[in-house]
């Protein structure tokens, strides 16, 4: 078995949400002088960083720096305002999985002077367009559709920090199913797991990952969280992540 640190919920500039230097090269550059192993870019609903993110992680690794597996993903809002993590382990299908998606936004234009530009940028930083709709919104999909869409993919569904009280698993819900798709989920505070467990039976026996959730590059995680793998590479972290 293979350790690897990760952090696999990660924001850029094409996030609402996110700093305008949180460019896809950013990202991969900072991970790699933090020495993270395995790094996901999860923009909100949609997956067009991800290109320039593996682009940029190939220069890094190239350069000499400590080599980052990338891997593509996005954190999706289902119809019920839950938000999911959504990984591949391939960058075709997660681009695939993009098109989908946004075919199922809502169409209600960005408004840049509320939420800021959402950038889609190259390798090199550089601005080659921006999505139009709001990102924020939620998407016409429910979380039982969501994980179907996401398989057929070869991809994995984690609900992301699930103990907050907003557009989360149990606060949307109001319990932890067990019965759509998923066997890991992000608790983002390590000290929320055992009281969690506590009440919701399922997440005894799932597994629990810790990200950062940074839409700031000053937010990443350090390399403190660990996954055992059989294989370094995104396949390899997605296998482990599906694993009971």
């Amino acid at each position: 078995m293979i350790e690897l640190s990760y952090d696999l919920h990660i924001h850029s500039c094409l996030s609402p949400c996110g700093s305008d230097e949180s460019t896809p090269s950013n990202v991969a550059g900072l991970a790699s002088l933090l020495e993270l192993d395995a790094v996901a870019l999860t923009d909100h609903n949609t997956c067009r960083n991800c290109p320039a993110f593996f682009k940029a992680a190939e220069i890094v690794s190239q350069t000499g720096e400590h080599e980052i597996i990338p891997i593509a993903g996005m954190e999706l809002t289902t119809e019920e305002e839950i938000h999911v993590l959504c990984l591949f382990a391939e960058l075709k299908a997660a681009m695939d999985f993009d098109e989908y998606v946004y075919s199922l936004l809502l169409p209600i234009k960005n408004d840049t002077t509320i939420y800021g530009r959402q950038l889609i940028m190259n390798e090199s930083d550089i601005i080659i367009g921006e999505v139009e709709n709001c990102l924020i919104n939620s998407v016409s999909l429910d979380l039982y559709s969501l994980s179907g869409e996401v398989k057929s993919r070869g991809g994995v569904i984690i609900p992301a920090h699930i103990e907050r009280a907003a557009f989360s698993l149990i606060s949307s819900l109001g319990f932890v199913p067990d019965d759509c798709g998923f066997n890991c989920v992000e608790i983002r505070y390590k000290e929320a797991v055992e009281n969690l467990k506590e009440k919701h039976e399922y997440l005894r026996e799932c597994k629990i990952i810790h990200n950062s959730d940074a839409h700031f590059l000053e937010e990443l995680s350090l390399p403190e969280n660990k996954l055992r793998v059989t294989k370094r590479s995104a396949k390899g972290v997605l296998d482990a992540l599906s694993v009971l």
